[in-house]
């Protein structure tokens, strides 16, 4: 076998030297405070075995999808699916793609045209980052759900825009993956009506938690008639995997035939699609709003007692499931991680790069099965180490 490059190999150097190197987790055992399994559902045997009598029930007896969907791996489930998706989010259309990378991949590398402009917040998923960057529009990143900032950008692009084909996507998340903070959708919404703007939002963290049915922050607040697209994932809350792209007719069309990822790839297997339908059944039946509502007191529970504890100046203010403890220092954030590991409490330490230099955290994902107990001990140990380190 050929050695590693040189290039190559000074990289990893660099990132070893730096304590950033990044390598597969070891299997730590202990109550879940890190996974997007938000509902439950990913363990869930309900759900497990509706997805087989699903598959029992149409006679599909296929371990794949044999081919691209334009090709031979268009099969019956992906209607099903994509129809359940349009009414329960009161969309035109749903195009599913195989993953929530996929689906950032293929919307933003093809839908945004040269000479266009892409304003997305700064702390944008990477996966959106790399769609962006595979874009022939040119793109600029505002601050932080600040709207001020991002209208001194729209109006600068509106002063020099001589080009009237010219159009503006403002991309943001309705609940940020790192931060657990979510922007003003409202008033986001507001301005890109008012400058003429395409709004693009990615409800991966939302859905599941969020509005009727869990069907997440834009049609809680009754927007989606005002966004371009919605990028909803199935791995966080519905605790299954693929993702799709809601919008008009007319953009389901479009992806279709040019966005790559969705087009030369192979289709999701059968079970995937059946366990994403049965996964929706359960999200939207009263075990659903039961689970919702447990992780909603959870979540409210968490916040009251950090502030007990006098931890919270550490976190990012969420009212969602995300909560961030800001440790700086990869080496500060491992040692507290281990600590609360050590207590029986898996919770994962989120270092630079993959957040910036000097915002390493602790990252804790709330559940609808964590105990209220569990939750205080937790805490306790966060800040008895926050103390000793």
């Amino acid at each position: 076998m050929g050695l590693l490059p040189k290039k190559l190999h000074t990289r990893l150097v660099e990132r070893e030297e730096g304590n950033t190197l990044r390598t597969l987790p070891k299997d730590i055992r202990g109550i879940d405070f890190s996974s997007n399994d938000y509902l439950g559902i990913a363990n869930n045997q309900i759900v497990f075995k509706k997805a087989i009598s699903i598959l029992y029930e149409k006679e599909i007896v296929k371990n794949g999808a044999t081919g691209s969907r334009l090709l031979t791996g268009n099969g019956i489930l992906f209607n099903e699916v994509e129809k359940l998706l349009r009414e329960l989010h009161n969309a035109d259309s749903a195009l599913i793609f195989n993953s929530g990378y996929d689906a950032n991949i293929g919307l933003f590398s093809s839908v945004p045209q040269r000479d266009d402009i892409i304003l997305y917040d700064e702390f944008i998923h990477a996966s959106i980052r790399d769609g962006i960057k595979m874009s022939n529009a040119r793109s600029y990143k505002y601050r932080h759900n600040d709207l001020k900032d991002l209208l001194s950008h729209i109006l600068r692009e509106k002063g020099k825009n001589t080009n009237n084909d010219r159009e503006i996507y403002i991309v943001t998340e309705s609940v940020f993956s790192m931060d657990g903070d979510s922007p003003d959708l409202k008033a986001l919404s507001l301005l890109c009506e008012k400058f003429k703007c395409n709004l693009i939002v990615d409800e991966a963290h939302a859905i599941g938690l969020f509005g009727s049915n869990g069907c997440g922050r834009i049609q809680e607040l009754k927007l989606q008639e005002n966004i371009f697209a919605r990028i909803i994932t199935f791995s966080k809350a519905l605790g299954c995997h693929g993702a799709a792209i809601l919008g008009t007719a007319d953009l389901n069309k479009y992806l279709i035939n040019f966005a790559r990822s969705f087009i030369y790839t192979t289709g999701l297997p059968p079970h995937a699609l059946a366990t994403i339908i049965a996964s929706y059944q359960y999200m939207t039946n009263p075990q659903g709003l039961k689970e919702r509502e447990l992780l909603h007191e959870n979540i409210a529970m968490f916040n009251q007692e950090k502030e007990r504890l006098g931890i919270s100046s550490f976190f990012i203010p969420s009212s969602s499931a995300i909560h961030s403890c800001i440790i700086k220092g990869n080496n500060k954030v491992k040692q507290i991680a281990q600590i609360i590991q050590k207590n029986s409490f898996d919770v994962r330490p989120i270092l630079s790069p993959s957040v910036p230099k000097g915002e390493e955290r602790l990252r804790f994902c709330l559940h609808s099965f964590n105990s209220k107990e569990d939750i205080f001990t937790m805490l306790q140990h966060l800040e008895l180490a926050i103390k000793k380190i």
